[in-house]
């Protein structure tokens, strides 16, 4: 059949139901975006590409639907570098489209040259090159299957003079993949060895919320060895918060309920985790990894399967079908041993952290430093960070989805949401970027339009993405609720500073006359700032009856102190020493 390439292409996506570009236009990819509207694509054009990626990220995380992102050549694709390396973490799967510096012309250092494979060569699960004008439609379906195979961003490079060539080609089928169950022998293994474990424990990462009915399946289990569950870090959502076994996520500023309990088991099943080491850190003063335990580990890539925890048994497979075929195979007897006691144990151990939870007001000091002390008492009637997100919790629907940007003050919050269903909690992953909060929620809205959403990010990170605000609010844009934790600071590293650097806080402050509130209702938006516990969870009820009911985005900045949570790399900070010393005496003029 003759076709145009530009036709190949969007024939291609329409087969493989990707209904939403990101993006920002530019004239290499305007003769496909040309014929996106005839094709029921919907171009989302953003107002920088790095949001772009994003929300991109958000809209797949909501719905398990892929998306794509796509912009100009050069200087709009390298902007996409840091998005698409967090959809990476996060075992998003996305198609990036990077169109290229025309063939003719590279090498020669022209208009807008850049070279593209090698800039995502660390940042994809796959990549291809379209080597002739008659394989696009072909190369396209593969990079679409292999995102979708290894649950990460694919990339499909193609040079901008192969648009508008005419070409005989049929349009590939979509071939079907089964994942991977697991092996028997090592689904055999596990099972027994969770039959005859004394306290065992399951630990459920993104990989169940990824896999079809994987949290179903872990429930089922978890249920039938009366085990608690603890989650990966920032994958809050992973199980059902409302249900008695549920102990909370591991890592920083989890759940110290989820910290004790796993660290009396003598099996640990990690289902669906590459076990990453910040999602292990000791918390609250507790080393609670179980070092003696045998240690189950499932994931669907065999390469992370003992790359960073000592494994018993490592099964390659799907969570969901993995953790069925275990349940399957556990002896009548699984869990008997130590049961009434194991739930009476885990009962009361959520209770107990769930009471000093609500009670934890403050941000505690190390020995030897007073920043939070003096944060206090320079703005005594300022809500801390803490009382911010008790009183979020108060206007936050059970059924909201919400996204956290990087940094102190949503970090600070990792313990408070739960939720009871999967792809509710978007949080920028293990690549840690700024910016994330607003335009993942954005996507999520996109992708779940019936949907409360509600976006967190402290001053600092909000600042990345701020621009994004000129963008979503136009017409065609869905409404969206979003929260920033005012306290004009960088606070992660202003710990550091206070902990490792003597209180010398070179780079840390932010201009306390901006306001954001201001720059929302300059564009056209829905501007509050809430001084109080009471203004701000009015103030978010508010907002969410707003976005639900009157298609109006709201921007709430939440006026807190100066308080600082613990630090997020004890593990990869020392107390600098001078040997040499430095002088400021000794800088020289530059000769011109």
């Amino acid at each position: 059949m003759k076709m145009t390439t530009e036709e190949a292409f969007v024939k291609t996506l329409q087969r493989h139901g990707i209904q939403h570009a990101f993006g920002i236009i530019g004239s290499a990819m305007m003769p496909i975006s040309d014929i996106f509207p005839k094709a029921g694509i919907k171009f989302w054009d953003c107002a920088h590409e790095g949001s772009a990626g994003m929300m991109s990220d958000g809209y797949t995380r909501a719905t398990g639907k892929m998306s794509m992102m796509i912009a100009q050549n050069g200087p709009g694709i390298t902007n996409f570098v840091t998005a698409v390396k967090t959809a990476y973490w996060n075992h998003t799967p996305l198609l990036l489209v990077t169109p290229q510096a025309a063939n003719k012309t590279i090498g020669q250092g022209g208009f807008q040259e850049m070279e593209q494979m090698n800039l995502f060569a660390d940042c994809v699960a796959y990549q291809e090159e379209v080597r002739d004008p008659s394989r696009i439609a072909e190369t396209l379906n593969r990079v679409i299957m292999q995102a979708k195979r290894a649950s990460g961003p694919a990339q499909i490079n193609v040079p901008r003079d192969f648009w508008t060539q005419v070409i005989d080609i049929e349009i590939p089928e979509v071939v079907e993949f089964e994942v991977p169950q697991g092996g028997d022998n090592a689904v055999a293994k596990a099972a027994e060895m969770l039959s005859t474990a004394k306290f065992p424990v399951i630990l459920n990462g993104a990989g169940v919320v990824l896999a079809k009915g994987g949290i179903e399946a872990s429930r089922l289990l978890a249920e039938k060895l009366d085990a608690p569950v603890c989650v990966g870090y920032q994958h809050n959502d992973a199980f059902p918060g409302n249900h008695p076994l549920f102990a909370g996520p591991l890592g920083y500023n989890g759940s110290k309920a989820g910290m004790e309990l796993i660290s009396k088991a003598d099996v640990v099943l990690c289902l669906g985790t590459r076990l990453n080491p910040f999602s292990t850190l000791p918390g609250y003063g507790i080393d609670y990894w179980p070092t003696e335990a045998k240690i189950i580990q499932v994931d669907i890539n065999a390469d992370r399967i003992g790359l960073t925890k000592k494994v018993t048994v490592g099964i390659v497979g799907d969570a969901a079908k993995v953790a069925n075929s275990i349940t399957a195979k556990l002896a009548e007897t699984a869990g008997d041993e130590g049961r009434k006691e194991r739930t009476s144990l885990i009962a009361q151990t959520k209770s107990a952290w769930a009471q000093e939870l609500t009670s934890m007001t403050d941000e505690a000091d190390d020995p030897g430093t007073d920043w939070n002390v003096r944060a206090r008492a320079a703005k005594p009637d300022w809500m801390s960070p803490r009382m911010a997100w008790r009183a979020i919790q108060s206007a936050l629907p059970v059924e909201a989805i919400i996204s956290s940007d990087i940094g102190n003050n949503c970090a600070i919050g990792n313990a408070y949401p739960s939720f009871n269903e999967g792809r509710k909690y978007l949080a920028p992953g293990l690549f840690g970027p700024c910016g994330y909060g607003l335009p993942a929620i954005v996507g999520a809205k996109i992708g779940q339009p019936d949907v409360p959403v509600v976006g967190f990010a402290g001053d600092g990170a909000f600042g990345i993405a701020v621009n994004e605000l000129t963008a979503i609010g136009r017409g065609d844009w869905p409404p969206v609720t979003q929260i920033v934790f005012r306290n004009y600071q960088w606070g992660a590293e202003k710990r550091n500073s206070t902990l490792w650097f003597d209180d010398n806080f070179v780079g840390t402050e932010l201009d306390e006359q901006v306001s954001y509130a201001g720059i929302a209702k300059a564009c056209g938006l829905e501007g509050v700032v809430a001084r109080t516990q009471d203004e701000l969870t009015a103030a978010l009820a508010k907002a969410l009856d707003d976005q639900m009911n009157h298609g109006k985005t709201t921007l709430i900045e939440a006026m807190i102190n100066q308080e600082l949570g613990d630090p997020f790399r004890r593990d990869a900070m020392k107390q600098p020493v001078q040997v040499a010393g430095i002088d400021a005496a000794d800088m020289r003029d530059q000769a011109v």
